[in-house]
């Protein structure tokens, strides 16, 4: 069966879809030694490469989301030419596809992040269409009255559109300082800091502690990961518009080396938890392994 170039190499978890659309565009990857185009469909028997290093098949990997808990001053790309931290730092390794964020956060903001070996997952999760919620805890400096409460629940004019909160909820504090719960159902860029500065509001802390079903909780420490339990995945693929388990076709791409080094040993799926909570207080992780029996060997006649 031929599936669009892009949701199986998503699915396979080099990239979400949208990403991968625009390496196709890019003229960056090939099939069968012609570059593909938009529309492009695989059966799984072709010759692919990206960036002129090939990619083959390997057996169906377990799909696998994980709750991040970002803290702040970190970065959620690969790599940064300032060498600030970045999340990546932190995750377990995969012995196949890589880790792809389900939106981000920026630097400034800390909180729950989600990320999947997914790709077509991933995109599901951001599409506007899907209109998940994001649940913030917000304090911030300023007077508020309730007419700029209204405003921000009617919607303001931002200068990428209209933007609203779905809810806000007064979560106590005390002079000027004040924190609030609010709720989005988009993850436009830094869409909550820009709706309370547009009432004049500064916002002095950022936290994301929920994403659609899946909470942050109080049982994840800063720079600390997990794995979503059965249920929070099936949760969240329902979210998603997903059935609860799909097929899988995975698509393992070369490890990355340097010229004369010798290959490594194989990456271990075991996570590491690092955190920088108080002492005594761990993360607990669940990994989910599978393992195949060879088949018994036949005697010759």
């Amino acid at each position: 069966m031929s599936e669009r170039l892009q949701k199986v190499l998503a699915r396979a978890g080099l990239g979400s879809r949208r990403e991968i659309e625009g390496w196709i565009s890019d003229g960056r990857i090939q099939v069968n030694g012609v570059v593909a185009v938009l529309g492009c469909t695989v059966d799984g028997t072709e010759a692919i490469s990206i960036d002129g290093k090939s990619v083959t098949l390997a057996p169906p990997q377990a799909q696998r989301v994980i709750a991040y808990h970002k803290p702040m001053g970190e970065i959620t790309t690969r790599s940064d030419p300032e060498g600030r931290p970045t999340i990546f730092d932190h995750l377990p390794r995969l012995a196949a596809g890589r880790w792809i964020s389900v939106g981000r956060l920026d630097i400034n903001t800390s909180g729950l992040l989600l990320l999947t070996n997914d790709g077509e997952l991933a995109n599901r999760l951001m599409h506007p269409s899907t209109q998940l919620e994001r649940e913030y805890a917000v304090r911030v400096f300023g007077e508020i009255d309730g007419l700029i409460l209204e405003r921000l629940l009617h919607g303001v004019e931002l200068e990428d559109g209209p933007a609203r909160f779905i809810s806000i909820r007064d979560a106590g504090g005390s002079g000027a300082n004040r924190w609030y719960h609010v709720v989005l159902a988009e993850g436009r860029n830094r869409e909550v800091r820009r709706l309370w500065e547009s009432q004049g509001v500064q916002v002095s802390r950022l936290t994301r502690v929920r994403y659609g079903p899946i909470e942050l909780g109080r049982r994840l420490p800063v720079e600390s990961w997990r794995d979503l339990e059965a249920g929070e995945l099936a949760a969240l693929r329902n979210a998603a518009g997903m059935p609860a388990s799909a097929p899988r076709q995975a698509v393992k791409a070369p490890p990355r080396s340097k010229p004369g080094a010798k290959p490594s040993a194989k990456p271990s799926d075991k996570p590491t938890t690092r955190t920088s909570a108080k002492p005594g207080v761990r993360s607990k992780a669940k990994t989910t392994t599978s393992s195949r029996k060879s088949p018994p060997r036949q005697r010759r006649s």
